[in-house]
Order: C-alpha cells, then structure tokens, then sequence
C-alpha cells in the first residue's frame, strides 16, 4: 500500500486536530478537519448543531463531508470522535486511505473533555464513559493502533511518518450492505 491520505480516527480529546496538523506539516501535505468542515459549511458550531437539528442531521453532514474529500490526495484527515464508528464511513475510510487510531485510555481522557454542552455527547461522566466503551470495537478495526495517552505530539508525529515511509500491510474489509 502506498499511503497518500491518511486518516486520524479515535474519541475525542484524543488529539486527532493536532497531530494531523503536526503530520500535514512536516509531509507538506494538506490538512483537513471533519468537525472543522462541518461548523465552516453550516456557519455554527457542532453543540448548536445537536442542539438544533440533532445527532442524525449531524452525522449526515459527516458522511457527506467525507465522501466530498475522498478525491483529495496528499492530506492527512483529523475525523470527528464518532466518524470511525459509524460502519459506512468507516468502509469509506478503509479503502481510501490508512486509518491510524489514536488510542487514548479514558482516565487520561477526561480531564480535557469539559463537561458543560461543548462537547454535546459528554455532558456527564457516566455519559462520556458509555459513549467510549460503545465506539472502542469500531476504533479497534483502524489499520494502525497508535498507544496515544501520554505521548507527545511529536513522538505520535514520528509514528506517522515511519507509517507512511514504511505502510503495514493492509486488509481491506468487505464493503457494508
């Protein structure tokens, strides 16, 4: 596999905005941010879209959004926290690129992730814990696992890089019905 799009999944707070600029950076590849995309496109941020339109209309624009950048080469994606989740994008993602997991255990999580409506499905603790526990199996079938929890942006960017210098070898999963 040649890697010439690289898409950065896990839950969020895990980093994926970050290192996916640190990464574009130094590849001098472009960047692009799923969540980024879709506040740019609807000119409000994700909380008020939940708060107005829901979850459904939310993940809708995510799934459009990343068919929309599937042609781009030479970029590195930071997806959404529930992006890789959903079975159709994570198909999508699967086939058009390397799917580097961020892994990021819950405890070192928490502490970034604010509890007051920023981050619409994490209003409380035992709503974040849930909502972690019910994506892992989907972040599970990246690629690529990258142990992320206490590691620097640049040591998680290095990675990276040895990944695209050096792609493992890549199973394709079969396409969802």
């Amino acid at each position: 596999m040649t890697v010439d799009k690289i898409y950065l999944v896990g839950f969020m707070a895990s980093g994926k905005s970050t290192l996916a600029r640190a990464v574009a950076g130094r590849l001098g590849w472009q960047v692009e941010d799923i969540d980024d995309l879709i506040e740019a496109r609807e000119r409000r941020p994700i909380a008020e879209i939940f708060a107005q339109q829901g979850e459904a209309y939310f993940r809708s624009a995510e799934s459009e959004l990343l068919r929309l950048i599937q042609p781009i080469r030479h970029v590195v994606v930071a997806t959404g926290g529930g992006t890789f989740a959903d079975p159709a994008n994570r198909a999508v993602i699967s086939v058009d690129g390397l799917s580097v997991w961020l892994d990021v255990p819950l405890p070192d999580l928490v502490p970034r992730i604010p509890l007051d409506g920023r981050r619409p499905l994490a209003a409380t603790r035992e709503q974040l814990e849930q909502l972690y526990a019910a994506r892992l199996e989907g972040y599970r079938q990246a690629h690529v696992r990258l142990a992320a929890g206490r590691r620097s942006v640049d040591e998680l960017a290095d990675q990276v890089l040895e990944l695209v210098a050096h792609p493992p070898p890549v199973v394709v999963p079969p396409p969802v019905a």
